[in-house]
């Protein structure tokens, strides 16, 4: 598959949640959270890359619609875990940023399917 912007910091992400998670889970001891953010972290990636196999247009809009949602889920869960002080500003606005960042590409791709 030829490299894709939003298929690479999505899958950058993903790795980026995996690694929140196993921090969370061994030196917060927070299991709630943790798996929430895990699966809507990691579903951003896994939906653009269905998307981007997708079989028609209305299909691969639908894809990047869900990817968009699952990555406004997991800016939430974020927003948890900082204001919830399971981990620090820098952390936070490292990786809230990146989150954004996708979000905006997501953002730009899903608002090219009513042109």
């Amino acid at each position: 598959m030829k490299s894709n912007i939003v298929a690479d910091k999505s899958k950058h992400f993903a790795l980026r949640i995996i690694k929140l998670y196993k921090f969370l889970k061994d030196n917060k001891n927070e299991f709630v959270i943790s798996k929430q953010i895990l699966r809507s972290g990691t579903s951003i990636g896994a939906n653009i890359t269905e998307a981007l196999r997708g079989e028609s247009k209305p299909d691969f809009y639908h894809k990047m619609n869900i990817a968009l949602k699952e990555a406004a889920e997991t800016e939430y869960w974020l927003e948890l875990l900082y204001y919830g002080e399971f981990i620090d500003k820098a952390s936070f606005d490292s990786i809230e940023n990146e989150c954004s960042e996708i979000i905006s590409l997501l953002v730009a791709i899903t608002k090219t399917q009513n042109n």
